[in-house]
This record gives structure tokens, sequence and C-alpha cells, in this order.
């Protein structure tokens, strides 16, 4: 049985958004990254928490969930973001870049139709920042249809906390349970 999936964001996420005096976190340091597309003359600065690395690679070395990114950085995940914090070469959910002045054009988060169809039916933990109420009603409703979703919403302005992860993996562990508890 293939293990839930875990969707994992990166701005608001690993990347935390500047508080109101245009400060990040202590905790993360600096890095000028070249996304796909960009000149080596324009990098972009990013500012990562190198202990997300090891605490990512705990929830990961679990079996517990399979990883995948859902970033609007796209294939740039695997290749910028994962090797900054010593995480394996992880895939991606291969979302559009759709012309959007707002995350949430429909009410709730862009990503949600096409990661709904990349799912199908597969369970899934999905941490993200930008969560709205119909995001959260959308997981109650794939849940109660019986593909069990949560969502994990860290704060944009903090980004991950080892918390977040000890929900994500307190989560796969009981449907774990219930799932081989599950008749056949």
């Amino acid at each position: 049985m293939h293990p839930p999936y875990l969707l994992l964001d990166v701005d608001g996420v690993l990347i935390p958004f500047p508080d109101a005096e245009g400060a990040s976190p202590a905790t993360h340091h600096r890095h000028d990254v070249v996304p796909d597309g960009r000149s080596a003359d324009d990098p972009v600065t990013i500012w990562l928490n190198p202990a997300h690395g090891p605490l990512l690679m705990h929830v990961i070395q679990t079996g517990l969930v399979a990883p995948v990114w859902c970033t609007s950085w796209r294939q740039d995940a695997p290749t910028l973001i994962g090797p900054l914090l010593g995480l394996p070469n992880l895939p991606y959910v291969d979302l559009p870049r759709p012309q959007i002045t707002t995350s949430h054009p429909n009410g709730y988060l862009w990503k949600r139709d096409h990661v709904d169809a990349w799912l199908g039916d597969a369970p899934v933990v999905w941490i993200d920042d930008d969560f709205t109420n119909l995001d959260h009603e959308w997981a109650a409703e794939r849940t109660a249809r019986g593909q069990a979703t949560a969502l994990v919403q860290p704060d944009h302005h903090v980004g991950l906390l080892a918390e977040h992860l000890a929900e994500v993996l307190a989560w796969a562990a009981l449907l774990s349970v219930t799932r081989a508890d599950a008749p056949a």
C-alpha cells in the first residue's frame, strides 16, 4: 500500500515572508539562487532554515509519507531548494503558471484543483501557508469520501516548525494503523 503523499510548499513554509520590518526569522540563512530561465546576473535571494533539512529527512526516513514538492517553484524546488537543505531529489507537482493576481481567484488556493486532479484517490497531508476555509472544507469532504486529507498551515512569517512535522507524522501513523486494520 502506497503511503500518503506529503505535499510541501516552499514560499511561506520553507521561505517565510518578511515581517512588517522586512526581517526574516533569525533561524534562516541567506542564499542567492538562480531559478530556471533566469540570468545568473539576476539571482533571487531566499532565506532557509538549515534545521529544516534534518527535520524533513527524519519525516522522509520514517516511510510514513511520500514527499512531493507542491510549489510555484516547480522544477526548481528539487534542484535549488532541496539541495540547500540536504534533501534527496524529490518529485514535484508540475503546476501551471496561471495569470492570477491573488492566490485565491475562486476563494480557495489556486493550486487546489490541479492537486485534486493529480492526487486522484490518494491520501495526502499538505503543508501550505495559504489555505482558506474552502480548502479546509475540501479536505473534510475528501476525508468523508474515504480519501484521507489533512492540511497543515504554518504562519507565513514564521514558516515550518518542528510541531508541524510532528503533526504530519502523527496523522500518517494514525492513518497507517487505520489502513492496516481496514478489510482488504
